[in-house]
């Protein structure tokens, strides 16, 4: 089965070459997240993707994750700050009209939606977006490992600094967690040759019937 033999091959890329990915495979990438699994489809969460090395350097500061400013490709999840009444009608709207569903008929749905959200503090609500965008990561870092694309998940970072480069606060997000994409450098990484290590299938998991 390719897609195990893709996960057995995968790793947290310690060290990244010079060569930039094709902006096909980002593309890609980006599109599997899009159709990621999320709560009540709301994707609660938005991806920036920076390319750039000079903003990518402001976006490592302050972190001792070297793959923030040499990956081809840095994908930062940002989770909504809030998830307003106005973001789930729109929502709704969109979903009825993409579905060709008359207008209002999800109102049930909408309505609980509101129900349960109106019920939680900001803190939670923040803290549910945030949960959501690492589903999507996942959902990512499967993808990436299909198209053979290494790749890094990285929460060891300056949040501060990453909302303030790319003015998230603005926008009423805040970053959650980023992802580096490129191709590992086989001389520099030491972990690349190295044996991936996982408990027996047996130990992790249980079958309950």
């Amino acid at each position: 089965m390719n897609l195990i033999e893709n996960l057995k091959w995968r790793y947290a890329a310690k060290a990244y070459s010079n060569v930039k990915l094709a902006e096909e495979k980002v593309d890609q990438i980006l599109e599997a997240i899009n159709l990621s699994a999320s709560s009540c489809g709301l994707q609660s969460y938005r991806v920036f993707v920076v390319s750039n090395p000079e903003i990518q350097k402001k976006l490592g500061a302050d972190s001792y994750n070297r793959q923030i400013e040499s990956c081809s490709h840095l994908l930062v999840f940002a989770a909504l700050n809030n998830m307003s009444s106005s973001y789930i009608d729109n929502y709704m709207a969109m979903t009825e009209k993409q579905r060709g569903l008359d207008a209002g008929a999800l109102s049930g749905f909408r309505n609980g939606l509101h129900a349960y959200f109106n019920a939680i503090n900001s803190e939670q609500k923040a803290l549910w977006a945030a949960k959501q965008a690492y589903i999507a990561l996942g959902t990512a870092l499967i993808a990436a490992a299909e198209l053979k694309v290494d790749a890094t998940p990285i929460e060891g970072f300056n949040a501060s600094i990453i909302d303030e480069v790319l003015g998230l606060k603005e926008k009423g997000l805040h970053s959650t967690v980023i992802l580096a994409l490129g191709y590992r450098d086989l001389e520099k990484d030491y972990m690349a040759t190295m044996k991936k290590v996982r408990l027996p299938i047996d130990e992790m998991v249980t079958k309950v019937y």
